[in-house]
């Protein structure tokens, strides 16, 4: 690694400054999984980075999916061969290199008549998905009779069940993933800042040198140039391309998808499960913890792009689809704890339902010189930056001599996921518990040292050691433990906010919510001795915080 850059908010107005006197060799609009993927693929081949997102990173699409890094079994019917088979192995890829975030998850499949997977074709199915998709043996998909069915998954209705299968998907913080990716970027000598907004471009013999944009803490307006500008903002890459007069030919076709929060104990199914609903759509039920989420729909959306909102007929689906397949589950509105709505960024055809859309990336590069990556998979996004940044080094060795590098991501692991081994389970437990053996003295119960562990990584042994040092100066050991997560989330992730934290950082809002609740004001003292918020701060961020428990309008 070289000339490693700072993450932290408390150096905030140090980075501004870099990004606004350095000259980049690429600059990146856009702080999801994507444009941070970018960065890290750039950064580690040698190049002058910076990025910029309007908001916080992963606000967007990249905090609101399925959390899921699947090899695409939905795509085989529609027989997108390659994406299957690209997914499938890069899911691989991920792994090894984010062990404690990317994780194999048994999936069950429910074959119910009249669905649109029979006990033939789904085995057919799933046999050519293992084969494409690279799937180790040990994980090779398994059919089921009725009877194993059931017994499998007791919840499952006995009117519709004649078989089932299992299979291998890998599960995952989708917000997290894109944190450690950013880390790991600026690991590298790439520049990140959120809450920077593009607000226009700079032009030199009508081709794009730079951008003005707005730092949205302070206000101040700031220029920053780069050779080569990409666009990776998402949702928002059409605005973009708005911005540049280059907004022509194929376009996005925004859908918006739509998870639901209920509590374990109200469906306490035993396996993830993905099902088929008469309407053609595939659902996902996912046990995470004590809570179980649900998702996701397929529908278009026109509305404003920042924060789309789950309703009542979004909840309604989703609940009539589980209650059709788990009748003795009943679930109602009621039920719902948390809930999250996101919009997918996919590529318009004509004739073609949300459902129908590909998924595959699409690059469209202007006339000025603006390059812009719309469409794509969580999955996918490290072969989505490994595309740009080639584009970006061509163009760099043919008109300013700059060596041609090839991409090396496929082997860096991701920040906290730097292992001393390659990823399996029994090794990433007995690194758990070696390091729980550390950090036991500090009273932590097991159970909550795993969740910190499977959301921090390697990165763990940073935290543990701040909670001895609070111990020391007088902390009690449980409040210790939060101000050493909001410590290293303020110093070490960027986290500028509440939101920032109990969203993006912990995903507390989603799937402990009566808890981020409860402790809200004191996590709001808490980052208030870090970042000396005054009391009009801290009133607005508790009221803006508040904001999100409101889950369904």
């Amino acid at each position: 690694m070289i000339n490693q850059t700072p993450f932290s908010s408390l150096l905030r107005s140090d980075i501004v400054q870099n990004i606004k006197t350095a000259e980049h060799d690429i600059l990146i609009i856009g702080g999801g999984i994507t444009g941070t993927g970018i960065a890290l693929d750039a950064a580690s081949r040698g190049l002058k980075v910076a990025l910029i997102e309007q908001n916080d990173f992963a606000e967007g699409t990249s905090s609101r999916s399925t959390k899921l890094v699947h090899g695409g079994l939905r795509y085989l019917k529609q027989f997108d061969v390659a994406l299957v088979h690209e997914v499938g192995h890069e899911r691989e890829n991920l792994h090894n290199n984010a062990a404690h975030l990317v994780i194999p998850e048994k999936m069950f499949l429910p074959i119910i008549k009249n669905g649109s997977l029979g006990k033939f074709s789904t085995r057919i199915g799933l046999t050519v998905y293992d084969f494409l998709a690279g799937v180790k043996k040990e994980e090779r998909n398994i059919i089921l009779s009725r009877k194993e069915a059931l017994k499998r998954e007791p919840l499952l209705n006995k009117e519709l069940i004649v078989g089932g299968a299992l299979y291998y998907e890998y599960k995952t913080s989708d917000s997290r993933l894109t944190i450690e990716t950013a880390k790991k970027a600026t690991q590298y000598g790439a520049h990140l800042i959120n809450y920077v907004k593009a607000t226009g471009f700079k032009y030199t013999n009508n081709k794009i040198s730079g951008i003005v944009a707005k730092d949205m803490t302070t206000g101040a307006e700031l220029e920053i140039t780069a050779k080569y500008i990409v666009n990776a903002a998402g949702p928002w890459v059409d605005e973009i391309r708005k911005e540049d007069h280059s907004l022509k030919g194929k376009k996005l076709h925004l859908t918006k998808g739509v998870h639901l929060v209920v509590s374990k104990n109200k469906f306490p199914v035993q396996h993830a499960n993905y099902f088929d609903v008469p309407d053609g759509r595939m659902i996902f039920v996912i046990p995470r913890n004590k809570k179980v989420y649900i998702g996701t729909t397929d529908t278009d959306y026109y509305r404003e792009i920042a924060k789309p909102r789950v309703t009542r007929n979004d909840a309604a689906y989703l609940l009539k689809a589980v209650n059709r397949i788990f009748p003795a589950a009943k679930l109602t509105e009621n039920d719902i704890e948390a809930a999250w709505a996101g919009l997918r960024p996919l590529i318009h055809k004509e004739g073609k339902s949300p459902s129908e859309l590909s998924r595959k990336d699409e690059i469209f590069i202007s006339n000025s010189g603006l390059i812009s990556i719309a469409g794509g998979k969580l999955t996918g996004y490290r072969i989505m930056a490994k595309k740009i940044v080639n584009i970006v080094l061509k163009n760099l060795h043919k008109h300013h001599n700059y060596e041609y590098k090839k991409s090396v991501t496929k082997t860096i692991k991701l920040s906290g996921g730097e292992f001393p081994f390659k990823a399996n389970i029994r090794q990433l437990n007995e690194y758990l518990y070696n390091k729980y053996d550390e950090a036991k003295q500090t009273g932590i119960q097991i159970e909550d040292f795993k969740t910190l562990f499977y959301r921090y990584g390697t990165n763990i042994s940073i935290i543990t050691e701040k909670v001895f040092e609070l111990i020391k100066t007088g902390n009690k050991r449980e409040s210790a433990w939060m101000k050493a997560e909001v410590w290293y989330a303020v110093n070490h992730e960027m986290a500028q906010s509440l939101e920032d934290f109990l969203i993006r950082r912990t995903e507390l809002l989603y799937f402990d919510v009566d808890y981020c609740k409860e402790k809200m004001e004191l996590f709001c003292n808490i980052f208030t001795g870090f970042l000396n918020w005054d009391e009009k701060k801290k009133v607005k961020e508790l009221e803006q915080m508040k904001t999100n428990f409101n889950f369904i309008v």
